[in-house]
């Protein structure tokens, strides 16, 4: 049997997690493609598939064999095209970590627009604070906002756009506590720290007056954005956050920006994947996508 053919095939069950789906995607019989599936387990002497009558899963191994086999298929399908000088369209699942404020209007319409043009190709979208470990968990990229000098050196950045934070808080905690309307007023504020970033209680800001260090009052942190988001909104404290993720709660009053002029930070969005010389069409269209759309008018008018 031919073991290319299974390793195609078993990688379409993996997607699809079902065997009479990827029959009928290959022209095979659901019988054929258990017996490719089933060639690879006898070659190997592992199962790679957990099969029910409602189900088909990923197994430990089959995890990792899914992960370095699909690959090791896109690497060879663009070698191919490359030699056939044939551009290969982008399909199958992009996995990609993000951070948690990507959940925005902005980054979805970003996320729907490439979906149209690339209807192949189904987005896995994994938001946390966590630095995930590329290689090891499957991921094809990632996007990360953080300096250069803090990303894996082993891993390939690509900068994409740079994203703003700013300080804001809710009408109603203003109201107890009064508007900063200077640097030195925001001393003994509430903060609410995301720890994914370097943003503590003593922060120096630079001024027409020299740097001036202020000293907020940390009353929750968390390395993730969304619960920072909604403690602002219940008037907690006072947040960094990124303007994509606030546009709207600034725009209907919900939040207030602070200071704009005088504070606020500035940090470049990455695309990180692994060193690999071929890209698979997926990752590297949606790459220059991202970068495309940075650089567009609409987008650049965003906040």
């Amino acid at each position: 049997m031919d073991t290319m053919m299974s390793l195609r095939v078993f990688c379409m069950v993996a997607e699809l997690k079902s065997f009479a789906a990827t029959g009928a995607r290959l022209n095979l019989s659901p019988a054929m493609v258990s017996k490719h599936v089933m060639h690879l387990e006898n070659r190997l002497g592992n199962r790679l598939l957990n099969r029910t009558s409602r189900r088909v899963s990923l197994t430990e191994s089959g995890a990792l064999y899914f992960n370095q086999a699909r690959q090791m298929l896109e690497g060879l399908d663009e070698v191919e095209a490359a030699i056939s000088n044939v551009t290969v369209m982008p399909r199958g699942t992009l996995k990609l970590s993000a951070p948690v404020w990507a959940a925005s209007t902005y980054f979805t319409a970003i996320l729907a627009e490439y979906g149209q043009r690339y209807p192949d190709v189904c987005l896995d979208m994994h938001l946390s604070g966590r630095i995930v470990n590329l290689v090891e968990e499957g991921f094809d990229l990632a996007l990360r906002a953080s300096p250069r000098e803090r990303l894996d050196a082993g891993l390939v950045a690509r900068p994409l756009m740079s994203i703003n934070f700013c300080l804001v808080g809710s009408p109603g905690y203003l109201a107890r506590t009064g508007k900063p309307e200077k640097i030195s007023d925001l001393n003994g504020h509430a903060l609410l720290r995301y720890s994914g970033i370097q943003v503590s209680e003593g922060m120096t800001f630079e001024s027409p007056d020299g740097p001036q260090t202020v000293k907020f009052r940390t009353v929750m942190q968390s390395e993730n954005e969304t619960i920072l988001h909604l403690g602002a909104l219940e008037g907690m404290g006072l947040v960094f956050l990124p303007e994509w993720m606030v546009q709207h709660d600034t725009d209907a009053g919900r939040l207030r920006l602070l200071l704009p002029e005088a504070i606020g930070f500035t940090t470049m969005l990455h695309a990180v994947y692994p060193s690999r010389k071929y890209l698979s069409a997926k990752v590297r269209t949606f790459i220059d996508f991202l970068a495309s759309r940075a650089s567009a008018p609409d987008m650049a008018s965003m906040p």
